[in-house]
């Protein structure tokens, strides 16, 4: 019997992957708490697009809405459950699911941020896996609508990891590894730790400063001064990974220590990770239309998750003895644009001298 599978959030993440898992067969049901995107995909099907044509379908997929998931406690039980919500609401979504289990059954993070230890402590660590979407980016358009904005991983670069907190390669990792394998490029990580920190690296870079400028990918990439202060970012967020012990990996094609040491200061290093984005940049390897989630947040008028992104980096970097005051400044700018104090603007952030 094909195992149940149910996407807690059904957005640009959850909903792509539940999407094309459904279009291969898979038992899949979305559950989202937009009401209308609920009853698009009900009405027409959810529709992915992307930039390659093959990424173009419309898939009919069970979706139902938070007020819905009671009847699941008549059905089959759910045997993998990916939490694809935004992280300040992950707690209550793992409720949510938890009590329509398998007795084997078992919960993903498919989402930023450092999210497992939030599921554990609902189902337990012998119930919770990682999922990254490391370089995969795209957008909930419209209701019933998603729409990927960076190409397929293909045989060029790793776009999943997939991974156990205790680090060995299991059965159910494999087994969400093959599923994935018919999607897109995934690899089975025996260093989920090290893989989550370095994605977190990548938020760093890139969503808090879309949401405090206003800029999509491209725009901020384009801009020398956002360009090194995202450096600096990154820069930091580096340094307190590899205090906390973390095995980094490159953080969008840079090295760690290279990103690290052109933070610090290194013009060698600066010029290496500059070249490294506008290659990327130059490469076309982005929509235009890519905006990082905070940004797209910022743009619907959503909450963002700056605070367990940068404002994750700081709060840890306290623990190791490490200041990161370019994202303490950017996690306080990002919240006045938030509160609707300041409008979102490139000066916000080529004005920060912290």
């Amino acid at each position: 019997m094909r195992p149940r599978i149910v996407f807690v959030g059904a957005g640009a993440v959850g909903g792509y992957l539940g999407g094309h898992l459904a279009r291969l067969g898979h038992d899949v049901t979305l559950i989202d708490a937009w009401p209308a995107h609920v009853e698009a995909i009900r009405a027409q099907g959810l529709r992915l697009t992307g930039l390659e044509e093959s990424q173009n379908v419309t898939v009919a997929v069970p979706a139902l809405h938070l007020s819905d998931v009671q009847r699941l406690s008549r059905e089959r039980p759910i045997d993998i459950a990916f939490i694809s919500v935004k992280s300040y609401d992950t707690v209550w979504a793992t409720h949510l699911i938890a009590p329509h289990l398998a007795p084997g059954g078992f919960v993903a993070s498919l989402q930023n941020c450092i999210n497992e230890p939030a599921i554990a402590s609902v189902v337990g660590w012998g119930r919770t896996i990682g999922v990254i979407a490391g370089t995969y980016s795209g957008e909930l358009h419209a209701p019933g609508e998603v729409m990927r904005t960076v190409p397929l991983g293909g045989t060029q670069r790793v776009v999943y990891a997939v991974g156990e907190p205790h680090g060995r390669i299991t059965a159910r990792v494999e087994q969400v590894r093959d599923m994935i394998a018919a999607i897109d490029s995934v690899q089975a990580t025996t260093n989920l730790w090290g893989e989550r920190w370095s994605k977190l690296c990548v938020n760093v870079m890139r969503n808090g400063v879309s949401a405090a400028t206003g800029l999509s990918g491209n725009e901020c990439d384009r801009d020398d001064r956002i360009r090194r202060f995202s450096i600096r970012l990154g820069a930091e967020a580096v340094r307190i990974g590899q205090a906390l012990g973390y095995a980094l990996e490159p953080i969008q094609k840079i090295a760690p220590g290279v990103l690290a040491a052109a933070g610090a200061g290194d013009a060698a290093a600066l010029d290496a990770a500059e070249g490294t984005i506008l290659a990327t940049l130059a490469a076309g390897q982005r929509s235009a239309k890519q905006r990082p989630s905070m940004g797209q947040d910022m743009l619907k008028g959503r909450q963002t998750e700056i605070d367990q992104i940068n404002g994750f980096v700081v709060a840890e970097g306290a623990k190791a003895g490490l200041a990161a005051p370019a994202n303490a400044a950017i996690t306080a700018m990002v919240r006045r644009v938030e509160r609707g104090e300041i409008a979102a603007r490139p000066e916000n952030v080529t004005g920060i001298n912290a």
